[in-house]
């Protein structure tokens, strides 16, 4: 399977949508390759909602939003068993879970038990209701947003849901010029309404098994696991990356060479995925946060830390 070829007709789709972040749908299109979920954490009004509808519509994949509200309950994630009395037996309804791609606006807006409620489907791809497991139509994708600016009346995600986020990285605003050609685009109509599918879900199911096979040599394989245990001994944490840290890492570095058309892992891949891999992952000491000291300046200073393997050749 061609995974490059296939992953650049959905980046050219959705650019016809998104202007200028290349980037951050490259990392979407990662982690869904990789079969794992995508946390935005953003200012309203920067296209995490149309990110997700353009992702679903060049996929032909059907889409769900859940507007994730105080009040809202783990059954109106998953589904409910409702009696049928025509029958005399209860019926399974499904919940908005039950998609390719689920939209989770604003998920610290919801407590932490529907939170909860997202965490099997997310790890295994199945839920489990009134003790019958359902299992969910793959490529399955959760695109959560949160927003960083209004804390008043969230419920922040536990250290243990976001690591179950493979991802987590921001849209942020676009440019100057980007903005003009948003607007000039949306003249007469909406560019969503202008996009079709490219690719089937069966191709994208056969792209994420293909890049299982992208090689890693036995020094970038270290390089990660040197990266990970670099932040639990970083005197500025209090707590480290996990074990799952390096299998994200694993995972998405091979998602990204197949995306950049190699069946074989660079050391510049893993420090590509780095930042939105690990970023979540820590937790900071008090007083570091006191110091305004930020993930990314610890990731950076691990990254000078730790020597870059020097590959010779192209692992066989």
């Amino acid at each position: 399977m061609d995974v490059a070829s296939t992953t650049k007709k959905i980046l050219g789709n959705v650019e016809k949508v998104i202007l200028g972040k290349r980037q951050q749908i490259v990392f979407s299109l990662v982690a869904w390759l990789s079969e794992g979920h995508v946390l935005m954490e953003d200012v309203p009004g920067v296209a995490k909602t149309m990110l997700a509808r353009a992702l679903a519509k060049s996929v032909g994949c059907t889409l769900k939003r859940i507007q994730c509200t105080p009040d809202l309950l783990p059954t109106d994630v998953t589904g409910t068993s409702i009696f049928n009395q025509k029958s005399s037996e209860f019926e399974f309804r499904q919940g908005p879970v039950f998609t390719n791609i689920l939209l989770a606006d604003e998920i610290n807006r919801t407590t932490p038990r529907t939170q909860a409620a997202l965490l099997e489907a997310m790890a295994e791809a199945r839920v489990t209701i009134d003790g019958v497991t359902h299992d969910l139509d793959p490529p399955f994708l959760v695109l959560a947003t949160q927003n960083p600016v209004d804390h008043e009346g969230t419920f922040p995600l536990p250290e243990a849901q976001l690591d179950r986020f493979l991802m987590k990285f921001s849209l942020g605003y676009p440019n100057l010029e980007d903005e003009l050609k948003m607007l000039s685009a949306s003249r007469k109509q909406h560019p969503l309404e202008t996009i079709g599918a490219v690719v089937t879900k069966e191709e994208l199911r056969a792209c994420q098994k293909a890049t299982r096979s992208v090689k890693i040599h036995e020094k970038v394989q270290r390089y990660i696991v040197e990266l990970v245990h670099a932040t639990r001994r970083h005197d500025q944490l209090m707590l480290g990356a996990s074990p799952r840290a390096s299998l994200a890492l694993f995972r998405t570095s091979q998602s990204l060479a197949a995306i950049l058309g190699r069946n074989y892992v660079l050391p510049d891949d893993v420090k590509r995925v780095l930042a939105p891999v690990m970023g979540h992952r820590m937790i900071l000491r008090p007083e570091s946060r006191l110091r305004k000291v930020t993930s990314q300046d610890i990731l950076d200073d691990i990254l000078q830390e730790v020597p870059v393997p020097m590959i010779d050749e192209a692992p066989v």
